[in-house]
């Protein structure tokens, strides 16, 4: 239960930041400045709060995924925040086929989570997934509605 309120609570603060960015716009120039780490936090935050929702579950503690999903939080946010903070001029630079603010935003938040979350699913399967107790339990509830 405490993990589907963090979630919950996660994904309220990064929607009021992702409306805070958006609002930016209306206020004078100053605003794009803190508005685009506002979006970039914003972002991040409803990523990771949308897998918490997708790992929380009743009674069962997540352990070391708190770790993970902090992992994905901070390189997300390192990756959006490196895209704000490189110079617009001279983008010319490609990596990757790609420019590099680009080249970080799909790198970093596209692929090096995919590294460290498949491995954690992995290692972490037999405790978050479905016990046998709930198997039996989506299996009745299908049986009985395939009866009505």
């Amino acid at each position: 239960m405490r993990a589907h309120r963090t979630a919950l609570a996660l994904l309220l603060g990064g929607l009021l930041a992702i409306v805070a960015a958006y609002a930016s716009v209306l206020l004078p120039r100053d605003g794009a400045s803190w508005g685009s780490w506002a979006m970039a936090i914003g972002t991040s935050l409803v990523l990771v709060a949308f897998m918490l929702l997708g790992l929380a579950k009743a009674g069962r503690a997540l352990g070391l995924l708190w770790l993970v999903l902090g992992f994905t939080f901070l390189v997300c946010v390192m990756a959006f925040g490196a895209a704000l903070l490189l110079s617009p001029a001279g983008d010319t630079v490609l990596f990757g086929g790609l420019p590099r603010r680009a080249a970080i935003v799909l790198y970093g938040v596209g692929l090096l989570p995919l590294v460290v979350l498949p491995v954690a699913y992995a290692l972490t399967f037999d405790r978050v997934t479905l016990s046998e107790a709930d198997l039996a339990r989506v299996r009745a509830a299908t049986a009985s509605e395939r009866s009505t």
